[in-house]
């Protein structure tokens, strides 16, 4: 059964058309590249899958919702279950990394002191950063803050994990660790749908992938990726 499913659906900035007749279906578990060049429509997709987007026309469900007939009243519902990973990182600058992902889960209706210590726990083990959870974000470098982003991310038991450029910032050696990272969780069930331009990444990593070129998504067979990363 298919986490995200769409077909014959048009994905829309306001009232200017980016994609047409995208259909494409990414079950559970698995890690799936979006290409294409900047101004392609990967941005566009992903804020249509987590509801920034409304999908005004053809037909779309993520982790179970209709996103044609999605009231904004059901959209933080659907958020629940996705995590998201940024290209800049976008954490509280005035508390710790402890004091980030603590934020969150109140947010998200965690209650229990003991539940959610425990959680940041499992969480910052999960990236590699149990030790640093007293840390302010700027005393960590770029790979240790995506690493907190990704575990933030990860907090609510996502069903999907939206990684927009989650390398764009980062050096190859810190790319392939958050990498690392981004397909063990695919592998422990979450779909993974990573937008990326880093075409070295594709062929380390072999994931399906999608491009969006001249208003369509296509999916790309590997010899085809292959000549990508050439050009």
């Amino acid at each position: 059964m298919a986490i995200i499913q769409f077909a014959q659906a048009s994905i829309f900035i306001r009232d200017h058309l980016v994609l047409r007749d995208v259909t494409f279906s990414i079950d559970p578990g698995e890690f799936v590249y979006l290409i294409g060049k900047v101004g392609s429509g990967k941005t566009s997709l992903i804020k249509t899958i987590n509801a920034e987007y409304p999908l005004i026309e053809g037909e779309g469900s993520v982790a179970g919702f209709d996103l044609a007939q999605m009231k904004p009243r059901q959209v933080p519902y659907l958020r629940r279950k996705l995590g998201i990973v940024f290209q800049d990182f976008q954490l509280l600058s005035d508390r710790t990394v402890f004091n980030n992902l603590l934020f969150v889960l109140k947010a998200t209706g965690w209650k229990d002191a003991k539940e959610t210590e425990n959680r940041i726990a499992e969480v910052l083990t999960k990236v590699g950063l149990e030790h640093k959870g007293y840390k302010m974000p700027h005393q960590l470098s770029g790979g240790e803050q995506q690493r907190v982003v990704i575990a933030r991310a990860l907090l609510n038991h996502p069903e999907i994990i939206l990684a927009d450029e989650p390398t764009g910032n980062l050096d190859p050696g810190t790319s392939e660790d958050i990498m690392n990272i981004l397909v063990e969780i695919s592998k422990s069930g979450a779909a993974v749908v990573m937008a990326t331009h880093n075409y070295n990444l594709l062929n380390k990593f072999r994931g399906r992938t999608l491009k969006c070129e001249d208003g369509r998504l296509n999916e790309l067979e590997n010899k085809e990726i292959e000549l990508e990363a050439l050009e």
